[in-house]
């Protein structure tokens, strides 16, 4: 016992006698609260520590019992290639090879069949055949079910795997084994090429001031090349575009910063996509900025089951800003964030490290944009369309318009998807009159989930 100098003798012994219980107390509730942290972080270190040593073991058994000699290296890094395939089909372990055709993809020049793939319910599928590639002419369709390459069975295949058998040098062959609903299975002999992929194409006038315009991937530049396209529009219209079909249909997506810019070219000011993740560097948003914004133009956005991941970042951004409305098919509904981790110099990590969800906080993981209007890509028998009548527009080789604009060719026997975007765009004015100058008049203020 330790007695306090003073006079106050009374209330110093009274806390003499209660200090040791004090003490005794506090040591019991930090002991309550770091002991079972501690111990769960030793237990986590010691499980970590022991599945390492069985996997050295297994490493050391197999390298001295396998019936012929086998490459440690290569061992490891199908060990990696096997633990980054379990966590989901995105995420990878990118060899050096890997890694520098990924770099150079994202420049839109690489050699193969052009086809996007992912794996679906276990089983390779294709997002999306890249247009005007060997893939496309060969008729290959989103949805499509890989079944073999070259006569390898891709069942447990990882999407690198796959992508390197289909790979190989310009001019060669490679045989695709493709289940489609609906069909028995069929073999598809392709051709490799070097591909060349062009982001912005197929600008061209409808009616001489609606502007239709292909964006097939989202590449270095893509926002850029589209601004001028549309701008080369605007100009052949004499300055009065009267709307914009912006068409994503088969376009598998590609860079994050190239779908941001080009949803902010339509959008003045908001919150366009964000993502979230386990860590704080992957809970991002992006907004859009008022510079270059084409607000006043009446807009259609085509997609189908072929649009992907940063397809449906842009069709989710205008469609919950009701900048737009959305024409087509449910999308692929690829709505996870891979994260290039580089390795050193040479290889990398694609590991997917965060989700996207939209303005209005929607999750297109799995599930898509849905639609606004939905129309199938199927061609329609002109039968079938009691409204459909033959034009001049419609003949080959028809002489073109006094003012030397081409007319449209023929869309409704062809493309119905853009027969009735156009036909949204002809009668925007109508609905207009009761529904603003919006899709659904003026968009509420959004903000993500949660917030």
């Amino acid at each position: 016992m330790h007695h306090r100098s003073g006079s106050n003798m009374t209330d110093g012994s009274r806390a003499d006698r209660q200090w040791p219980w004090l003490v005794v107390f506090g040591v019991l509730v930090v002991s309550l609260v770091l002991v079972p942290q501690g111990r769960r972080i030793a237990t986590a270190a010691r499980d970590t520590y022991a599945s390492l040593e069985t996997f050295a073991t297994i490493l050391a058994v197999v390298q001295k019992n396998y019936v012929e000699t086998v490459d440690s290296e290569k061992l490891v890094e199908g060990a990696i290639g096997g633990m980054m395939t379990s966590l989901d089909p995105h995420s990878a372990y990118l060899t050096p090879e890997q890694y520098k055709d990924l770099q150079v993809e994202t420049r839109g020049s690489f050699g193969g069949l052009g086809i996007e793939i992912t794996i679906r319910d276990d089983i390779l599928t294709i997002i999306a055949p890249l247009e005007d590639t060997p893939a496309d002419r060969a008729g290959l369709k989103p949805a499509d079910q890989i079944v073999k390459i070259d006569g390898v069975v891709t069942k447990a295949m990882t999407l690198t795997r796959a992508v390197s058998l289909m790979r190989g040098p310009k001019g060669t062959d490679v045989v695709v084994t493709i289940r489609r609903e609906g069909h028995d299975l069929f073999d598809v002999s392709i051709t490799r090429e070097v591909i060349n992929v062009k982001s912005v194409k197929d600008a061209k006038l409808y009616d001489g001031r609606y502007g239709h315009v292909r964006v097939t991937q989202f590449q270095e530049g893509t926002a850029r090349e589209l601004g001028e396209a549309l701008a080369r529009l605007d100009e052949e219209a004499g300055g009065d575009l009267g709307g914009i079909l912006l068409d994503l249909r088969h376009n598998p997506g590609g860079l994050l910063n190239q779908a941001v810019k080009v949803a902010d070219l339509f959008i003045d000011a908001g919150l366009l996509v964000y993502t979230d993740g386990r860590i704080v560097s992957q809970k991002q948003r992006f907004f859009a900025r008022n510079e270059g914004t084409r607000r006043d133009v009446p807009m259609v956005v085509m997609v189908d089951e072929g649009s992907a991941s940063a397809s449906e970042i842009v069709a989710g951004a205008l469609q919950d800003h009701e900048r737009a409305i959305i024409l087509g098919t449910q999308t692929f509904g690829k709505g996870s964030v891979q994260t290039i981790l580089p390795l050193g110099a040479d290889s990398a990590l694609r590991l997917t490290t965060a989700r996207y969800y939209t303005p209005s906080g929607r999750s297109i993981q799995a599930t898509g944009i849905q639609p606004d209007v939905v129309v199938g890509r199927e061609v329609q028998l002109v039968s079938a369309n009691p409204d459909f009548s033959i034009r001049e527009a419609d003949l080959s080789g028809h002489i073109p318009a006094e003012d030397g604009t081409a007319a449209a060719g023929p869309t409704t026997a062809t493309d119905p998807q853009l027969e009735r975007a156009l036909d949204l765009l002809r009668t925007w004015k109508v609905f207009s009159r009761y529904g603003g100058d919006q899709r659904h008049g003026p968009a509420a203020p959004m903000a993500p989930a949660g917030d």
